[in-house]
Order: structure tokens, then sequence, then C-alpha cells
């Protein structure tokens, strides 16, 4: 960036006259209910906490169509509220074309007032969440051999970092443009937190398209959503005659007619974004603004409005489009060197471009030196005049240079997912693979799946495609079980391919508990009966199928032969020869099975306290672990629950609690492991504390419902 300093730190550089642009030129026409709200909004929230209110927040919306003066208005809000002494703001913008990448518009949000804080304010802020939050918000990379996020956790982490950010640095105003443009991880966390926001000191602003097509299907209910916790909720409608022919006669003088006037104003249908095209159509078509050329109008708006390649390149030439091609593939924010690079342009060449893109109103320069686009219409009309070849090979380009400039797979990825597919290149799979285990470990599976899925369709050696599928798979595991499921036993297919012993170990295991979260518990028993049976050379490997499968058998409500089942666990308990995890597992369910059957406690306790190293866990059996699940644990905590050593059940789930969160597991994981110390406390008579954790275990479910429902050994455990 250093050789672009001097270039954009010159205000009075050709083409400046951007600042005049369609968002100032316009944006305080027809719209003074809408300020005064904004400003009341503003002055609220300073005025109250200065009188020492904490629960103040609220949500101030506008929404309507595309150009009607969205930006314009949150352009003011941001001025005015920078005027209020010791107010923070803080701006982000969605993108069209960043949409797909994880946390995008948070992390515009949040990175700069997060990064801002000294060490010691910062650990206060993260408290425990430093591990979800900071690798999410792109503030630290994760932890080596981290585990992948629950996305209800980071939402969980980000709400508590608000909490504790929101009184140091209140009043807070948060602006978010182009809403229906955001990532769906961080849609999902502002309308959830446009909830919490009333309890603090916070005014959320948000603008949107009203019109729900212009909104991607999997955030259609964020967009209802919003409009419903609106506080002041503003749709914003066309200028007025008076309105249009103010701007026309101050651009174009006195001289304009009103007969033109009305003509200009009815074939923009009071659009502010179509007013200001079509106004730099008529100047430069040097147009009288006198009745007999009204008639030209609806040609001139066609031009203007509805830019195909041709009117551009005849608009820009050549060499400035790619720029702006390049420029309009970045999105937001976007940096100079970069789009130089990707529209394969010398530094001159570059510079020559920006001046012109300038000058011709398409691009503006921000105050931290990047560049852009003068409005999002400009940016999706210059992206989709694109042709498909080009625009393929320039996100090939884009996914290199941005990985080049050491911005990491992460923000590589959404460009790597729109290049040229079926060339079966080896290192393209790779990278997609990796960028889709960065996205787990941030909490963000659905831009996992899309890499994975652009993996699968280069296509990746055939000695690959079963990992391919299985790491698909698991990208699913908490967030969506059927395709969980049909990803794994396509992985688990021999015609797919090989897979690793170790990997089909864990694919079976991994598919077993998914059918038995969903309630195919005999069907997950006999899938891992099935695999350890074909597993041979891998005793470890075979152990840990025979035990899941004797786990699932044991959860059933009812089984064909469980006798029979539990004698062939006591003899698989009773060849053990070690402790390791495998062996501690047999141990586990063994205690297990016998309370159900209703065994001495003194014999179930025996196999229980076997399975501990000094009353915890051993390495291998933590809650979350990846190799046995939060399954096992959990058991053996009921069979110490059931068989009154309730003390010890309780240290487990008290660990329990605090690992999910640690971990950001903090949805249906956190939600059972709070039923689990409810139930301890029950069965110790304690019922005002059962009660007390009941309540957020089930809050901590994503659908509502009570985790032990969701759960199969509780139904046994019931």
């Amino acid at each position: 960036m250093a050789e672009w300093d001097n270039e954009f730190r010159v205000e009075a550089m050709p083409g400046a006259r951007e600042a005049e642009g369609a968002p100032n030129r316009v944006r305080l026409r027809d719209r003074d209910a809408e300020l005064r709200s904004a400003e009341a909004s503003v002055d609220k929230l300073c005025r109250d906490f200065a009188a020492g209110g904490t629960e103040i927040g609220e949500l101030l919306t506008f929404s309507g169509r595309p150009g009607i003066g969205k930006t314009s208005l949150l352009h003011e809000v941001r001025r005015l509220a920078k005027l209020r002494p010791g107010a923070t703001v803080l701006f982000a913008r969605g993108g069209e074309r960043q949409f797909n990448e994880p946390y995008h518009v948070l992390r515009q949000l949040l990175q700069p007032v997060l990064g801002s804080l000294g060490p010691g304010e910062f650990r206060q802020v993260m408290g425990t969440w430093e591990e979800v939050v900071g690798p999410a918000m792109g503030l630290k990379q994760p932890k080596k051999g981290a585990r992948r996020l629950d996305p209800q956790g980071v939402r969980d982490g980000l709400d508590f970092v608000l909490t504790q950010l929101a009184p140091r640095r209140a009043p807070l105003v948060m602006i978010v443009d182009d809403l229906h443009w955001a990532d769906l991880e961080s849609l999902a966390w502002l309308t959830q937190f446009a909830v919490r926001a009333r309890e603090l000191p916070v005014l959320l602003v948000f603008a949107y398209r009203d019109d729900i097509a212009d909104w991607q299907p999997d955030s259609q209910d964020h967009h209802r959503a919003v409009a419903t916790l609106a506080t002041r909720r503003h749709e914003l409608t066309r200028l007025s005659l008076v309105a249009v022919t103010d701007i026309i006669r101050a651009e174009l003088g006195d001289r304009a007619e009103d007969a033109f006037c009305y003509e200009f104003w009815n074939v923009v249908n009071g659009n502010p974004f179509e007013v200001v095209a079509l106004l730099d159509q008529v100047r430069d078509q040097e147009l009288d603004p006198v009745e007999e050329n009204s008639l030209q109008l609806r040609e001139l708006a066609v031009d203007a409005t509805g830019m195909t390649l041709k009117s551009w390149l005849e608009r820009l030439g050549a060499a400035t489009l790619r720029f702006a091609w390049a420029a309009a593939m970045l999105g937001t924010d976007i940096r100079p060197d970069l789009a130089t690079r990707i529209s394969a342009q010398t530094t001159e060449g570059a510079r020559a471009s920006i001046v012109e893109l300038r000058k011709q109103r398409v691009l503006t320069v921000t105050p931290n030196g990047n560049l852009e686009f003068v409005h999002p219409l400009i940016a999706s009309s210059i992206y989709n005049t694109m042709p498909e070849a080009t625009r393929t090979g320039m996100h090939g380009v884009a996914a290199a240079e941005i990985e080049n400039a050491g911005l990491g797979l992460l923000a590589a990825s959404r460009h790597l997912v729109e290049t040229f597919a079926g060339e079966g290149d080896d290192r393209t799979v790779r990278k997609l693979r990796r960028a889709a285990s960065e996205h787990l470990l941030i909490g963000a599976p659905e831009a996992a799946q899309r890499c994975l899925h652009r993996a699968l369709a280069e296509p990746p050696d055939d000695q690959d495609r079963a990992e391919v599928l299985y790491e698909l798979g698991c990208s699913a595991l908490l967030t969506d079980p059927v395709a969980t499921v049909n990803q794994l036993k396509l992985a688990l297919d021999p015609e797919e391919g090989p897979l690793r012993p170790s990997l089909r170990v864990d694919a079976t295991f991994r598919l077993s508990e998914v059918l038995a979260h969903s309630g195919e518990l005999r069907e997950a028993a006999l899938v891992c009966q099935g695999e350890a049976e074909r597993t041979f050379g891998d005793q470890a490997g075979r152990l840990r199928l025979e035990a899941a499968s004797f786990m699932w058998h044991a959860y059933r409500k009812s089984e064909e032969d469980g006798p029979a089942r539990s004698a062939r666990l006591g003899a698989l308990c009773d060849s053990l020869t070690g402790r390791d995890a495998a062996d501690r597992a047999v141990l586990a369910l063994r205690a297990w099975d016998l309370t159900l059957r209703g065994e001495p406690s003194a014999e179930v306790l025996r196999h229980a306290d076997d399975v501990l190293e000094n009353g915890r866990l051993p390495k291998g059996l933590g809650w979350t672990d990846n190799t046995w699940g939060f399954e096992l644990p959990a058991t053996l905590g009921l069979s110490y629950t059931y068989n009154d050593r309730i003390a010890q059940a309780e240290r487990l789930f008290s660990d329990a609690i605090v690992q999910f969160e640690v971990a950001g597991w903090s949805g249906a994981h956190r939600g059972f492991a709070y039923f689990l110390m409810g139930l301890a406390r029950f069965r110790r008579g304690l019922l005002a504390e059962a009660e007390d954790f009941l309540r957020p275990a089930r809050c901590g479910s994503p659908s509502g419902s009570a985790p032990s429902c969701r759960w199969p050994g509780t139904r046994s455990a019931c």
C-alpha cells in the first residue's frame, strides 16, 4: 500500500468531483421526517446515557427500493452521531460480492474498536471467549489443534463481548448499510442482537432493500425479524416533483423549464440515484432543459441506468473498464494494489484508470486510502457486464493475488469457488480443503461446505474423493443431519474411492452419531457393528466401533436381545488388559449397562471409578473430544447420578458446562450439560436449584426444545 499513499492523500486531484456524487447531491431532499427521527434517536441515546441509563437501546431502520437514498441517510446519521461528545460510531456495509464471506460485515463493524483496546481491557472485554470470538473476528489465528466452533457459540461469544464493550464505549451507535447483502453469519447475529441491544446503551441503525426478493433465500427470515424488531421504522418513498425540480435547477440553472422538470421527474420516478444518473447524462450531452428536449429524457435514462458492456466500454475504455471489473470483484473497501494486479495493469496505468473512474463518478476514495463505488448499483452494473469466461478467470487471479498479499485462504476462498471447474487441478482442491478447515475453525460451516462442494466439482483425484466426501459430511455435523448422513454414506461407499482405515472408523462413528441423534438408534448400532466386523489390523479402531455399537443399543427403548448384548459387553470388559481411552470407554459403558440392569451400586461404581483419573475424565474422553463425543462422559455421569454418587456427577457436569463454553459449543451442547446438572440437583432434592439449571438448558437448544429430547441416553435415564 505504501506506493499508493501519496496518490490518495491528494484531495484536489482530477476527478475529485465524485465527492458531489449521488449520496450527497440529493441526500437532504424530502427526508425531513426521517432525519428528525434519526436525530431524535441519537439524542435520546446520549441524553439517557448521560442520565445514568443503561437499558436504553433502540433499532432504527430505513428501507426502500434500490437507489432511494438509504445510504445518504446513514451518512447523515454517522455525521450526527460523531458530533456527540463521547459517542462511539461503528459502521459496516454488506457487499453483493461478499455475501458468502463469513463475518465480513461484523469484522468491518467490530475490528476497529476491538483492535484499539489495550491488552488489559481486551482481556476483560473478551473474558473466556477470546479463543472463540478472536478468530471469528479476524483478531487472532486459531490455536494449533483448535476444535471447530459451533456457530451458536460464536454468536453467544459476541453477545458477551458486546455486553462488556458497550458500557465501556457508550453511547454506542452501530450502523449497517445494505443489510440485505450481509453475510449469513453476520446477519444471524445482528438479528439476534437486535433483541439484546434493548438492554444496553446501543443504537442500531440498519438500511436494507424492502423487497424480499432482493434478499438471499437463507436470509429472508431475518428480513422479517428485523422489520418486526425495529423501534423506529422508515420506508423511504420517491422524491416529490418539487424536490426533483430543485435538484435540476441547482445543477442546470434556473432556465430549466417546468415541463422539462416534470417529464424528468416522471422518467426517474422520483428515485434519487436515477435523478443523479440522468442529470449526468443531460449535462454530458449538453441538453438544454427546455420542454422540446423532454422527449429525449427516456432514451437518455436507458443509457444512464441500464449500462451495458458496450456503453461502459464507450464511456471508460477497455483498460479502465478492466480495472473497474477488478474493483467490482473485490466488492467493498477496495485495495488499489490488489485491483491493479487483478486487472494486470502497471502502477501508472492503474493510477490513470482510477483518475478516470473518479472523474466518471464510478469510484471514490475512502478515508483509509482505499476505494469504493459511488453507489452499489454501479458496482452491480459493472460486474454484470463481465463476460462469463472473463469473470471466472479474473476470480482465479483474484484468489491468487489475495493469498499472495497475505490475506489468507479465508478471504481468497470466495473467489476460488467461482473459478472454472472440471480442470482436475489437485492444487486447487488442496486449497479449497484447507479453506474449508479454516472456515470450520471460525464457526462458518456453510462456507466450508461451499468450498468442499467446489472441490468435488474440480474434481479431486480418485484416491482423494472419498476423503473430500468425508470432510463434507463432517462439516455439516452440527447444522444439517440429513446432509451429514448422505455425505458420510457416500464416503464409505467403495465405489467413491478408497478411504484410509482410520478415516473409515471415524466416518462410521460420525455417521452413527448423526443417526442416533435423529432417533435411528438401531441403524446407528448396526452401522458400527458391521464396520467393526470388517476392521482388521486396527484394534483401537475396532474397539471404538464395538463400544459405539453397544452404546447405541443400550439407549434403545426396546432391543431384540438386551441380556445377550449385556453379556457380550461383560465379556468384552473382562478381556480388557490396559487402560487406554478405548478400554476406559468400554468400562464406562459397562457401568451404565449395570445401572440399567439394576446391579449393585458397588459394582457399578467400581467400573465407573476405573474410568477416571483423580476424579476427572482422562485425556481422550473429554466432553469436547472428537474421538468419542460427549455421549460417553454423559453416560458415565448418569451412572454416578443414578447410583447416588451425586457429588462426582456434579463435578463431571460442571466440567461439561465450562468445556463447552470454552470450546464455543454453547448451543444444544451447553444446554444438555445444564440439563444434566439440573438432573443431579433434582436427585439431591434441591428442586429450586434444579429449576435454575433447567431453564438455561431449554434456552441452550437452538430449536427451543429441551435438549433432553435431542439425546437418546436421557430416554433410558428418565
